[in-house]
This record gives structure tokens, sequence and C-alpha cells, in this order.
């Protein structure tokens, strides 16, 4: 029995958690840095960590988790509170992506063989990162303006209509080439909602009714949460042909309503903090080959940054305008909608698990990741950087935080 995967999971701890700490010394997310510990360690430069059973496993794991803590973490209430502003938004937001990708991999020489590669191409860049907004938003003290709501409430709906995308395109990407009913697959993906629904429905009030008869906090609440995410993610892919990350969110979408839900997410923040979201983050550069780019590759992934860019800035100001918001508060929230993060990193990590993206394309799709996540709140802090600043009556700034170098926002000092 070898024993060199302990020697690599050491390796993928520290290196991510060094390139961590360093991005975020330059107000950076630490998932750049995750990645840029992949990309270095993996094949695409110092070639000393590669692929295994081991980390795919672990970071197929880690993925259904990191959905599960997202799904703990989306109030289904806030749904229902988005209003139309935020759907319109988010629906253009999606379609204007979905097609620049898809229009891109259809006509570049590099692109996918197939239309559902192509079309898959456009499914990543649907995709919007809610965590990285929000933390630059915090920074600024802009997350409880009407903008921000509307960014918020957008970015949810965006992350339900591409997992509703994807699980599509999953779907027809796991026939193999036979003979396609779409109203079959759009039948099956109705019925598992439909299942989850009920199963979740009758969940959450024993779980809850448990719960409440109990006087303490135990862990045995985090393991049957923990089971049935992992029995709808299996019943997702093994019933109804749909992906499991579909099930992992639903799951915690479900549990999101119940009052044991930030008691859960604490528990698994931690286990994918320490443990598994460093594996998957640092899988996916690990899978990255970007040693092996010529130029058309390299024309394809610029295309590929700029369409990522443009067409949510593009479709998400356009939605706004329609929903009567002003120019500057049009691309305040497109740009709010241009990091792609991790949510874009599970989508191709799926699509490669498919099939539907290739070696080639991964590079690409990585650079676009983290790109549009560098550069996301850098555009976000410019459209609602004011010429002539003015301090809010109830900002945090004062002349005493600005002249003894303290950081209003955690009262750090700035060094």
């Amino acid at each position: 029995m070898s024993y060199d995967f302990l020697f690599d999971l050491a390796l993928i701890f520290l290196s991510t958690k060094l390139l961590g700490i360093l991005t975020r010394r330059v107000n950076m997310p630490q998932v750049v840095g995750a990645l840029l510990a992949g990309l270095v360690l993996g094949p695409a430069v110092l070639n000393i960590l590669h692929e295994t059973e081991f980390i795919t496993n672990l970071s197929e794991i880690g993925v259904i988790v990191l959905m599960f803590t997202a799904g703990l973490e989306t109030s289904i209430k806030d749904l229902k509170k988005c209003g139309l502003a935020s759907s319109v938004i988010a629906i253009i937001g999606v379609i204007v992506p979905l097609i620049g990708g898809a229009v891109l991999g259809h006509f570049s020489s590099v692109g996918g063989k197939s239309l559902m590669e192509n079309i898959f191409i456009g499914v990543v860049l649907t995709a919007t990162s809610v965590s990285i907004t929000v933390e630059t938003l915090k920074e600024m003290g802009k997350l409880n303006t009407k903008v921000a709501n509307t960014i918020l409430g957008a970015a949810i709906i965006d992350d339900v209509l591409g997992i509703v995308i994807l699980t599509i395109v999953s779907s027809l990407g796991n026939t193999s080439g036979e003979s396609v009913n779409v109203a079959v697959i759009l039948l099956k993906v109705f019925l598992f909602f439909v299942f989850a629904g009920v199963v979740g429905f009758i969940f959450s009030k024993l779980f809850s009714m448990w719960f409440d008869n109990s006087k303490k906090d135990l862990r045995r609440y985090v393991i049957v949460a923990f089971v049935f995410c992992l029995l709808l993610s299996f019943a997702a892919e093994e019933y109804f042909g749909v992906a499991d990350i579909t099930g992992a969110f639903l799951a915690g979408l479900i549990l999101s309503g119940t009052k044991e839900s930030h008691y859960i997410s604490a528990r698994f923040e931690t286990l994918s903090y320490l443990f598994l979201s460093p594996i998957f983050f640092a899988s996916v550069g690990i899978n990255a080959t970007i040693g092996s780019m010529n130029s058309a590759l390299i024309i394809f992934t610029i295309l590929l940054v700029i369409i990522a860019v443009l067409s949510k800035i593009v479709g998400c100001y356009f939605g706004a305008r329609l929903c009567k918001f002003n120019n500057r508060e049009g691309i305040q929230i497109g740009t709010g909608m241009v990091s792609r993060g991790e949510v874009a990193l599970i989508v191709a990590n799926k699509g490669k698990a498919l099939g539907l993206v290739n070696d080639v394309l991964f590079a690409p799709i990585i650079i676009m990741v983290v790109i549009t996540t560098i550069i996301a709140p850098i555009l976000l802090k410019l459209s609602f950087k004011e010429k002539n600043p003015v301090v809010e009556e109830n900002s945090n700034f004062t002349p005493e935080t600005i002249d003894n170098g303290i950081d209003p926002y955690d009262g750090s000092e700035n060094k």
C-alpha cells in the first residue's frame, strides 16, 4: 500500500493556505490562491501533484458539501423576496452569456466538437459567485443598498437557473450518443424536483420535531443532515439522471428553512474549510494543462474572458434598465454579477466528468474563472466610486478612524 496520498494532502493543504493568505493580503478571495496552488503544483508548472482516484473522490465529496452549504445559506424566503427586478436581471444575465459562450465555441477552431460541448461552454459562463460579490459590497459599506439587494437577489436566482440548466445539459450529456428525448429528460427533472419537495417537506418536519424535543445541540443532527444530503444526491444521479450537486443543493435548501440550519452550516463550514474545499479547488488547478496551450488556444482564452465579462455586464445592465434602474445602477448591477468563482468551477468540473469539457478547453475555463474572480471586485469598486466622496451620516468612517489608520469595517489597523 502506498502512502503517497498523505504527502499529496500535506502539499495541498499547505500550498492552498499559503497562497490563499497571499491573495487575501492583496484583497483577493482565497479561492484564487487555492486555484493557483493547484496550477503551480500540478502538471501545468512544477508537475509535482497529479490527479489520482483518491483526490478525485474527495474532490467530488467536496463539491457536494460545497453545494449543500450553499443551499443551507440560501433561504427559500430570500428567493421569494427577490422580486420581479432580480428575476428579470437574472434571466437575461443567464441567456446572454449562454448564447455568447455557445457561439464562441461554435466558431472557434478549438471549440467543442459537438453542439452539447459548445452549449456547455455557455453554461459555464452563466454562473455567478455570490460570496465574492457579498464580500466586496461589505468592504465598501454598500451591502444594504437597493443595488446590492438586487444583485444578491439576482445572484440567488442566477444560481438556481444555472443548476437547472446544468441538470438538463448533464442529462443530455449522459446519453452517450444515443437518441435524446428532451421531453423525457425534462419530465425526469420535473419529477425529481417534485420528489425532492415531497421528501424534503416530510424530512424537514420530522427533523425539526426531533430537534425541538432535545434540550441541547447534538452532533448527530449534523450527521443525519449529511446522510440526507448524500441520499438525495445519490437519488438524483441514480434514478433521475440529475446532477448529484443539484440534489446536494436542494438538500441544503430544504434544511435552510429550519431553525437548525445555522448550527448545521457552522459544522459543515469547518469540514469544508479544513479539509474538503482545499482539495476540490486544488484538484481543479491540478487538472489544468496550461503548458500545452498554442496560439489558437491563447486567442480562444482571451475571447472567452472578454465574453465572460461583457456578457454579464451587458445582459444584467439591459435587465436592470428594463426594470427602471438608471445607467449607473445598471452598470453596478452588471459588474456585481461578473465573478464566476467557485460556482463556475463546480460546473466546469461536472462538465469534465461528463466529457462535455475536454482537457484542451479546461485550461481556458480555469483562466477565465481566475481572471473574472480577480477583476470583479475591482470593477465593482470602480462602479461605486464617486468623484467627490462624501462621508455619510451613518458611515463607519470618521476623522479618528482615518487618522489612526483603523479599518472601519473590522476595526483592525492598516499596516
